[in-house]
């Protein structure tokens, strides 16, 4: 029996991660050594009261169960910590929702919200699952363009009337994955008012709210007066307490729209399996020095790399946050992926294309700080030894 693949499957673009790793494997096949600065999956453990909080939950028998719905001990450790981070008063059980991480959450997000059709508003460049969770809910696309110039934030006055009146959501994402750009003073301000203009909801994705260099302390979306009215938060603990594998996320803001979203996820899943809804307690409500430790071992990486690759003559700039750095492709190659590809065959050392996360971000590749920084100085070595540099500039 033939059966195509349906429509909204064949909207999705391959993924850009897949077709590097592919590469990767095929060069340590050969026996190369290669340094994979492609992937922002975190090296670091979780601190010891993470884990031995998770471990305690684990051997307690009555934690097997379909948890149906978080544990309110779980919603009132986001909210606690949410007033102490940002100032911002949740109701734990009506503006606070567990989630199997923030990619499901942003994933389902469109099925609650929108109707095949609806126009969404997605950053270009931007994180794929952006553009993926409206594919797979019918919606439209229409992508917004992030140029360095305005500091990667989007230009909303400039776009089309027709695109303004139609636009269902708009999805928001600083300090962003893949540019690393954050906000300026204002700026959410401007979004509320755009929202509340247009009937437009506003999701604001968090994800590296407490990955942040030399002082820098972003602000959250909700803490913009009316942004509760208008939109939903996304916040993971993947990166802020190394827990990327345990799965483990929320959405906070307008209790109408997490009820919608809960609404989805009651018919899709059982909720978060309670021992990490423990642990995500232990992390959210315990020690946070874990957290200031976690963000100065990322900075000392940040350095180690920027600093290297620009002493090279690759103007790389600094970020004020996140796993990442986004970095401008050297003159003489035709792509981003005829970079990416000739980096790893010569230097040994992988990133991502800017071109898999939209087409502003051609011209581009993200490195992720996800080594020690013995292995960033190597990567830095290895690309000064090939020489690749050197020879396009010339």
């Amino acid at each position: 029996m033939h059966m195509s693949k349906p429509q909204r499957l064949q909207k999705l673009v391959a993924s850009v991660f897949t077709t590097m790793d592919e590469a990767r494997k095929r060069k340590v096949a050969t026996g190369a050594d290669v340094i994979n600065l492609s992937i922002g999956s975190p090296d670091l453990p979780p601190a010891s009261h993470i884990t031995e909080a998770m471990v305690q939950a684990i051997r307690a028998p009555d934690n097997y169960g379909y948890p149906m719905r978080d544990l309110p001990v779980f919603r009132e450790a986001v909210a606690g910590w949410y007033q102490r981070r940002f100032g911002v008063v949740l109701n734990p059980d009506s503006e606070v929702l567990g989630l199997t991480g923030s990619q499901e959450g942003l994933a389902h997000i469109a099925q609650a919200l929108t109707d095949p059709g609806d126009l969404v508003l997605v950053p270009d460049p931007g994180y794929p699952i952006y553009t993926a969770g409206p594919v797979l809910a019918g919606a439209e696309l229409y992508p917004v363009p992030l140029r360095a110039e305005l500091g990667y934030l989007p230009d909303l006055e400039s776009l089309p009337e027709e695109v303004k009146q139609r636009a269902r959501l708009l999805i928001l994402n600083y300090p962003s994955n893949p540019l690393a750009a954050v906000v300026r003073p204002g700026f959410f301000e401007q979004v509320v008012a755009f929202a509340r203009r247009y009937g437009t909801v506003i999701l604001h994705d968090a994800a590296y709210s407490e990955l942040t260099f030399d002082g820098y302390r972003p602000p959250s979306f909700l803490e913009t007066p009316g942004a509760r009215e208008v939109g939903l938060e996304f916040n993971s603990l993947s990166k802020t307490y190394n827990l990327a594998g345990a799965r483990v996320a929320y959405a906070v803001g307008n209790a109408r729209l997490i009820g919608q979203l809960a609404e989805v996820k009651a018919h899709l899943d059982y909720g978060l399996f309670r021992p990490i809804q423990l642990a995500a307690v232990a992390a959210l409500s315990g020690p946070q020095q874990c957290v200031a430790d976690m963000a100065a071992t990322y900075q000392r990486r940040r350095d180690v790399l920027v600093d290297g690759l620009n002493r090279l003559g690759w103007a790389v700039p600094k970020p004020k946050a996140t796993m990442f750095c986004w970095a401008p492709v050297p003159r003489g190659f035709e792509s981003s992926l005829a970079f990416s590809m000739a980096l790893l065959e010569q230097a040994g050392v992988t990133m991502v294309p800017g071109s898999g996360f939209g087409a502003m971000g051609e011209g581009y590749v993200r490195i992720a700080l996800v080594q020690r920084e013995e292995r960033l100085a190597e990567a830095v070595e290895w690309i000064a030894r090939s020489g690749i540099l050197e020879k396009r500039a010339a």
